[in-house]
């Protein structure tokens, strides 16, 4: 997004260093330490990030895991990891900058779902639950900060199955007669797993001024996966 124009503020969740160092993005990123289940984490990145660029106008909540249980197997840790680092981590983004965005005259927060936060699935019960609470918790966001004029819109992303290292595991797996690779792309009637890229385009447009009019809505990437 910073070689797109805007300047970003990037949180890291994981002690890894960024795949980018930020010399190489120039003075468009910066990168802060941040904790997503962390309200002094979430406050000192904010704090950072508007110290760094002189206002917040955009957030991205896009920290998430997830884990195949079913509701017997799953565990009670299993359940409260998961929805506090996907459903707990973007309440705590939202809260934490809607002050900083007042400050700035308004701003877009794009939150990161799942096709997963539309639709149930027996292998994936607390991964669909914390999904299904970002979706909601954007519309709730949304509406609040219309009615209160902040000028600040709220929205979120649902992925279908996406190319990265998140899914890796499943496609090494074997599913009957194809790979684990194949059974996933013919989940999606394009033939093939999205591309990363593909969903940096939609949070792009989302957070730009060619969304103004977009607000509490789902907008679903997932190459037909929920026709």
């Amino acid at each position: 997004m910073a070689g797109d124009g805007p300047r970003a503020g990037q949180g890291l969740h994981r002690r890894a260093p960024p795949d980018r160092p930020p010399r190489e993005l120039g003075t468009a990123a910066h990168f802060v330490p941040l904790d997503v289940v962390q309200e002094p984490s979430w406050q000192a990145a904010v704090a950072a990030t508007t110290e760094k660029f002189g206002a917040l106008h955009g957030l991205l909540n896009a920290a998430g895991v997830g884990v195949r249980n079913s509701i017997e197997d799953c565990t009670l840790a299993e359940y409260r990891r998961i929805n506090d680092i996907n459903s707990l981590g973007t309440f705590l983004g939202c809260k934490s900058a809607i002050g900083a965005m007042k400050a700035a005259g308004g701003g877009s927060i794009v939150n990161i779902s799942s096709v997963l936060g539309l639709r149930g699935a027996a292998y994936a019960m607390a991964y669909c639950a914390s999904k299904g609470a970002v979706r909601t918790l954007t519309k709730n966001v949304a509406l609040h900060c219309a009615q209160m004029k902040y000028n600040i819109r709220c929205n979120s992303v649902h992925p279908g199955y996406i190319d990265t290292p998140m899914i890796a595991p499943r496609l090494e797996q074997n599913a009957g007669n194809m790979t684990g690779r194949q059974a996933l792309e013919e989940l999606h009637p394009l033939g093939r797993l999205g591309r990363p890229e593909e969903v940096a385009a939609m949070i792009l447009f989302l957070l730009s001024d060619e969304s103004t009019f977009s607000t509490g809505s789902e907008f679903v990437c997932d190459g037909g996966l929920t026709a």
